[in-house]
C-alpha cells in the first residue's frame, strides 16, 4: 500500500536567480522505486524531467540543462530561476506493483525584487484650490508592483477629491485644500519583497498671501522701470544734441566757396584775390557784395591800375561753388612783382565783416575781406 503526501503549500514564489524547491512526500510498502514526472502546463503541456527515483531518464530540455534535480522523495529543485520557470507545474508518481498513480499540481511564480521607490512631482508647492496635483510613485526595478498611498503614513481615506489610475500609481487631488498640506510617501509590493519611498512634504499657499506676494512684486517691478526710463532720457537728449552739432559742422564746411580773378588776356598789375564765404540766396545780397567790392577797388592808392577798357572796374562775380579755401595764387606774368617793406606811415585799411546767417537750420555762412595796400615797384 502506498500513500503520497502533498506539501501543505501549493503556491511557491521564486526570485530571479535563486532556487525554488516544489515539494512532495509519499509512502509505499514497495522496494520498487517510482516513476517521477514533471510538466509544466501550458497550452501545450510541456515535459520538465522524468525519472525512476533519482535517476533521470532521457535528456533535458536545453533551457533546464543543469538547473533540474530531483530528489529522494521526488520533489523537484529548479537552480537559477527565470522568469520562464513561472507557471503551474504538475506531478505524477507511480509504483508499479502498487499500481499507485498520484498527481498533483503546484502554482510558482517567479519575480524580480522592488528596487526603493520614489515620489516625483513638478513643485513641493502647490496653491489652494487649485485644479488638481499629481504624485507619482517610481521606482527602476521590480516585476507584478503594487501601490499603496500613504498621508502622514497611514493609508489615504475614501475621498471624491482623490484619483488614482488604474495601476495606482500615480495619485492626483482635485481641488486641493488646506488640510492637504502633508507629508505623502508610496508603498510598493510585489510577492517576493517591499519598498516604501521617502517622505514628500506638500505645501499649500493660501490665496490671500499669493495675492500679496503678486502685488509687492508688481509695485517693485513698476519701480524699477520707471528708474531706468527716467535715467535713460537725460542720455538721449544730449546724444541728439551731439548729432545736430555734427551734422551742422559738416554742413558749414560745405558752404566754403572761393572765387579768384580770371587770369584773361589782359595784364592785370594788381591781381586781387576776392574770398566770398557765403552762398548768395538772393538778388539784393548779390547787389550789395558788388557794391562793396567796387568801393574798395575806389579808394586804393593812384598806383594801382583799373581794370582793362572793355572790362567792369568790379570784378566778376561767378555763381556760388563749394571748394575747399585755399590761396589766391597770382596770375602768371613775365614781370616780376616786389612788394617793398611797409613804411610805419602807410596807410593800412583792413576790413572784415563777419555775418552769421542760418537758413533752413543747415548753412552757417560767414563772409570776410581783406584789402591791404601794397606797391608794386616797376
Amino acid at each position: 500500500l502506498s500513500t503520497v503526501h502533498w506539501s501543505p503549500v501549493l503556491l511557491i514564489h521564486g526570485t530571479v536567480g535563486k532556487p525554488a524547491l516544489l515539494s512532495v512526500r509519499y509512502t509505499s510498502t514497495s522496494s520498487d522505486k517510482p516513476v517521477v514526472k514533471w510538466q509544466l502546463k501550458r497550452d501545450k503541456p510541456t515535459t520538465v524531467v522524468q525519472s525512476i527515483g533519482t535517476e533521470i531518464i532521457g535528456n533535458l530540455r536545453p533551457d533546464y540543462k543543469d538547473r533540474i534535480k530531483i530528489l529522494e522523495n521526488g520533489s523537484l529543485l529548479i537552480s537559477h530561476l527565470q522568469l520562464s520557470d513561472e507557471g503551474t507545474y504538475e506531478v505524477e508518481i507511480s509504483i508499479t506493483d502498487d499500481t499507485f498513480t498520484g498527481e498533483k499540481n503546484i502554482n510558482l511564480t517567479v519575480d524580480i525584487p522592488i528596487s526603493k521607490p520614489h515620489v516625483v512631482l513638478a513643485s513641493s508647492t502647490v496653491l489652494e484650490l487649485s485644479e488638481y496635483f499629481t504624485l507619482n510613485c517610481s521606482h527602476e526595478n521590480g516585476t507584478k508592483p503594487t501601490y499603496t498611498w500613504l498621508k502622514d503614513g497611514k493609508p489615504l481615506s475614501n475621498d471624491s477629491r482623490l484619483l488614482l489610475s488604474h495601476d495606482q500609481k500615480v495619485l492626483t487631488i482635485t481641488r486641493v485644500l488646506m488640510s492637504d498640506d502633508d507629508i505623502y510617501s508610496c508603498l510598493v509590493e510585489n510577492p517576493i519583497s517591499r519598498g516604501r519611498s521617502v517622505p514628500i512634504k506638500l505645501t499649500v499657499y493660501r490665496r490671500s498671501s499669493l495675492y500679496i506676494i503678486l502685488s509687492t512684486g508688481g509695485i517693485f517691478l513698476l519701480v524699477t522701470l520707471v528708474t531706468v526710463c527716467a535715467c535713460w532720457k537725460p542720455s538721449k537728449k544730449v546724444l541728439l544734441q551731439l548729432l545736430i552739432r555734427n551734422v551742422t559742422e559738416v554742413c558749414c564746411c560745405f558752404c566754403t566757396v572761393e572765387i579768384v580773378p580770371r587770369s584773361g588776356e589782359h595784364e592785370c598789375r594788381n591781381p586781387v584775390a576776392l574770398y566770398i564765404l557765403k552762398d548768395k540766396d538772393s538778388p539784393e545780397a548779390e547787389e550789395e557784395s558788388f557794391q562793396q567790392a567796387r568801393t574798395a577797388a575806389e579808394q586804393g592808392p593812384p598806383s594801382y591800375s583799373s581794370s582793362p577798357p572793355g572790362r567792369s572796374p568790379g570784378p566778376p562775380v561767378r555763381s556760388a561753388r563749394r571748394y575747399h579755401r585755399s590761396p589766391a595764387q597770382s596770375p602768371a606774368s613775365t614781370r616780376t612783382h616786389k612788394s617793398p617793406p611797409r613804411s610805419p606811415g602807410s596807410p593800412v585799411r583792413s576790413r572784415s565783416a563777419t555775418r552769421m546767417l542760418r537758413t533752413a537750420g543747415v548753412h552757417i555762412i560767414r563772409e570776410q575781406e581783406e584789402a591791404n595796400s601794397v606797391e608794386i615797384k616797376a
